[in-house]
């Protein structure tokens, strides 16, 4: 009897020791699978960055070097003196009511007569709206962007400035060209 009460008593003593252990066990094995949940991280990471050491750079040495603008790009607008009518659809259609149209009315033909037309570029906020709805097709988007000037008053530009055609980037020999199309996968 002294001896099954003593084997009860190691039996429960092991059995509190077992108890014991458990939290610590279950410690060390969520320190482990955070391990390697944390050598899968850096593993995916370590990938990512390898996969990006192959590519070519993006960025461009821009005075030296500039991007062929796409199709639909939206610069400074073109404007043909000859084709407008006047009509003013332009002022009408621009959020910011920028084209200014000066003209007169010829009493003996009953048209008006284009007298001045300008557009300040300084607060032109590129939409195209003015572009779209022209009915004489008069105005055109240019690949013209480099508008920027140490005066605000140049970028008022009249109809002899607006009708200055830009030189194509694709066509000036002193600036290498990097085309601006999408990486195919």
């Amino acid at each position: 009897m002294a001896c099954l009460k003593q084997e009860k008593e190691t039996n429960i003593k092991i059995f509190i020791d077992i108890y014991d252990m458990f939290p610590m066990v279950t410690r060390v094995m969520d320190y482990g699978q955070q391990t390697v949940r944390i050598a899968r991280y850096i593993g995916q990471s370590f990938m990512i960055t390898l996969s990006h050491a192959n590519r070519l750079p993006v960025t461009i040495q821009y005075p030296y070097e500039k991007l062929i603008t796409s199709e639909r790009f939206r610069g400074r607008i073109h404007f043909e003196f000859d084709k407008c009518i006047a009509c003013e659809v332009c002022v009408r259609v621009c959020p910011m009511d920028l084209p200014v149209v000066d003209w007169e009315l010829e009493t003996n033909i009953r048209k008006k007569r284009l007298l001045n037309y300008s557009i300040d570029f300084g607060i032109c906020i590129f939409c195209g709206n003015c572009v779209e709805y022209c009915p004489t097709n008069c105005l055109s988007m240019t690949e013209e962007y480099e508008l920027s000037t140490y005066d605000r008053h140049e970028l008022n530009y009249n109809q002899i400035a607006l009708g200055r055609l830009p030189m194509s980037v694709i066509d000036d020999y002193t600036i290498r060209t990097i085309l601006n199309s999408p990486k195919i996968k």
